[in-house]
């Protein structure tokens, strides 16, 4: 019973729709549906999650992942020239039963490159770099045979697997631990089942628009020189230019925490991740906006109590009333807590947040280009996914435009 690896910050991801991303990859190698699904066997032999799905104790609220060695990873095998974007809308219009199925789902398409794969994960198996690093375990054993270290995932359990000073402040503390003390007092709670229902119908009426940028070779050397010729980096110019492209001064980002928390086990999946608003209210060139964003996310990088803020509002809310925020400000379930955490703190209400995540920069010798599609997140109108191999960066928008009657 000890040895369980329950859900904490992760609780945030069980009851949310649209919590699912992906990678789609060009590998250069020749065709092989058998190496395929040898590659995808291999990568699950080497990390317990992969051969998780997600289980509730009966005798009390908490939530796990439980390992099913028997468990199969879909591999979908499909034709050259198919639309891979079709496969992703798909999967994202079926929802997603994380107590019955598993928490990865993958398409493979013959290209002209030779493979092209769509990895499409649900948030509860890992964060966008987690992702990243899976494709590229999966392309150097399907071209070269390299197998990945096992790794036993060990995830963040408590406050004090964050780095120090990362409790959330008086103010904050209060708001929840009022809303904590409103949601036992309500004495109800979701159940699974409900939230599927939920889901499902908020599946049927979101329209989400996806589009690709390519910003490659000269193009991106010319972009990369003028940011560092002015001190800032590329990730505060994206997001400068997110705010004067969409009128906000208000962006979202992504920010990987490996390196400052205390039990990240390297080449372990889970989320190793955190996210933080960046407002910059001034009006300015791109370029000044981006120096001020620079300024900003320093500010917030280097306080734990605001780069940690989200996680530690996840550690001190109830496990209970975290499952019940979206179901409970845009769907039908009742609970007065729930919407207020839902609409005033998470965006769940407005939904009309900024996000940019931006997986950085690789070379690699067996993939060639990849495109990372962001979540869709019930609190954004607008994500950006980046994502930048061998000199390609690539840009995925995606627009919701859902029927906010849901």
């Amino acid at each position: 019973m000890s040895d369980r690896k329950y859900l904490y910050t992760e609780r945030a991801h069980y009851m949310c729709p649209n919590m699912h991303f992906g990678i789609m990859a060009e590998i250069g190698a020749e065709f092989d549906a058998n190496g395929i699904n040898e590659s995808i066997a291999v990568l699950k032999s080497a990390h317990p999650l992969m051969r998780s799905l997600i289980a509730e104790e009966q005798e009390s609220s908490k939530v796990y992942y439980e390992e099913h060695p028997e468990l199969e990873i879909p591999v979908t095998i499909k034709e050259a020239g198919d639309d891979w974007q079709a496969d992703y809308e798909t999967v994202s219009k079926a929802g997603w039963n994380v107590q019955k199925d598993a928490l990865l789902k993958v398409f493979a398409y013959p290209s002209e490159s030779g493979t092209r794969v769509l990895f499409i994960t649900h948030h509860l198996l890992c964060d966008g770099r987690g992702l990243l690093q899976l494709v590229q375990e999966f392309a150097g054993h399907y071209v070269n045979g390299v197998k990945p270290h096992s790794v036993d995932e060990k995830l963040m359990e408590s406050l004090d697997d964050l780095p120090s000073g990362s409790d959330l402040g008086f103010i904050s503390k209060m708001l929840i631990k009022n809303a904590n003390k409103n949601w036992r007092k309500e004495g109800h709670r979701v159940s699974y089942d409900e939230y599927l229902t939920f889901e499902r119908e908020y599946d049927s009426k979101q329209n989400i628009k996806r589009e690709i940028k390519n910003i490659d070779g000269e193009e991106l050397d010319t972009l990369l020189a003028f940011c560092k010729g002015n001190g800032v980096s590329l990730n505060d110019y994206l997001v400068a230019k997110m705010m004067i492209d969409e009128g906000t001064d208000k962006v979202v980002i992504a920010s990987d925490i490996r390196n400052k928390i205390k039990n990240y086990k390297e080449g372990a999946l889970g989320n190793y991740a955190t996210a933080f608003g960046v407002v910059v209210k001034k009006k300015s060139e791109i370029m000044e906006l981006a120096k001020a964003v620079d300024s900003e996310v320093r500010n917030i990088t280097a306080k734990p109590e605001k780069e940690m803020l989200v996680l530690s509002c996840y550690f001190n809310m109830e496990p209970e009333l975290l499952d019940s925020i979206a179901v409970s400000t845009i769907g039908s379930f009742e609970s007065r807590a729930g919407r207020f955490v839902g609409g005033k703190m998470f965006g769940y209400e407005k939904r009309d947040g900024h996000c940019i995540t931006n997986l950085g920069r690789v070379d690699s010798n067996v993939i060639s280009e990849a495109v990372f599609i962001p979540p869709a997140s019930p609190a954004n109108t607008k994500a950006w996914g980046v994502l930048t191999i061998n000199k390609k960066m690539r840009i995925c928008s995606i627009q919701s435009r859902e029927d906010r009657d849901v």
